[in-house]
């Protein structure tokens, strides 16, 4: 073999090789424009335990959970009669919470009896809120996909930016009014609120005994408006948990959006806005079950009476 000849096949194998590092480098970058990542309505599934599947969403929940259970119990630990160091802004924070819901409610035995329902919900969905804007939660996760289509599925997920989780606190909450109602206000008296059965069967007395015959058209358009209420508690559903998701889930959208720009400066004021907004949320979310509640646990005739005593 020639000096020439081992030249060109030295050549030659230079150029395969740059061929191949070059085939290589093409084929990683493919790889890795493949791989996308879209800011989805529903919360990615992470795995399944049988038929159940668990979401990046609901292991968000419950880190919550774990996080407020573990702090319930050293709290509890620590509690002492005569107050001091964390104690005390704790017990600030209890009083100025009854303090606030003496403001819904209009009576501190209400108030007593609410708080444990209403305060621990608050605090689960404020810290939904907070744990979405932590690092690590949305951006640490695994791939997933065959061929030519790979997605970034992230292991954590805000939970309140899940509109199944925001739909079961909803639904949670106005049941937990229902119960209340029906508690204290008694089960005939809170059926009553939206099947007016008693309207109807005082009909006959109102009329024949009391003379009163305007009841033959005022009880039934009071059934009617009790029926009205029945449609309302499937709105106030609908309104606390689109309403947290959509405060939440708009904020995840923005925060990725200001990342996409400028990921080093331009997101920290709107984390900081989103901060405020997932307090005001857990806030509102709160006070309006604290309403529920003291309207499910008045009386028909009780409000009828105050409405009365207002309109004079």
């Amino acid at each position: 073999m020639t000096v020439s000849q081992k030249t060109n096949r030295s050549e030659n194998e230079a150029a395969n090789q740059e061929e191949t590092v070059l085939v290589e480098e093409q084929e990683t970058q493919a790889s890795f424009e493949q791989i996308s990542h879209e800011t989805t309505l529903f919360a990615e599934p992470i795995f399944h335990f049988g038929n159940f599947t668990i979401t990046n969403s609901l292991l968000n929940s419950w880190l919550v959970l774990i996080i407020i259970l573990i702090s319930a119990l050293i709290i509890g630990k620590k509690i002492k009669k005569i107050p001091s160091g964390i104690q005390n802004y704790l017990e600030i924070i209890f009083e100025g919470a009854l303090n606030l819901a003496d403001s819904v409610t209009g009576s501190r035995q209400k108030s007593l009896k609410f708080i444990p329902v209403v305060l621990p919900l608050f605090f689960f969905i404020l810290l939904n809120n907070w744990l979405g804007l932590l690092p690590g939660v949305g951006s640490i996760g695994f791939i997933e996909g065959q061929g030519a289509e790979k997605i970034f599925v992230p292991l954590l997920r805000g939970a309140t930016a899940d509109l199944n989780t925001t739909l079961a606190l909803a639904i949670l909450a106005v049941i937990i009014t229902h119960i209340f109602g029906v508690i204290m206000a008694g089960a005939w008296s809170h059926l009553n609120r939206f099947i007016g059965l008693q309207l109807i069967l005082e009909i006959p007395k109102k009329v024949f005994k009391e003379k009163e015959y305007t009841a033959i058209l005022v009880n039934p358009i009071k059934f009617f408006v009790g029926l009205i209420e029945l449609v309302g508690e499937l709105a106030k559903v609908a309104s606390l948990s689109f309403r947290l998701f959509g405060n939440i889930f708009a904020g995840e959208v923005l925060l990725g959006a200001m990342a996409a720009i400028f990921a080093y400066i331009l997101p920290i004021p709107f984390m900081f806005l989103e901060i405020v907004v997932g307090l005001i949320q857990a806030l509102i979310f709160a006070m309006l079950t604290l309403v529920f509640l003291t309207v499910m646990t008045t009386s028909h005739e009780e409000s009828e009476n105050n409405h009365q005593v207002v309109a004079h």
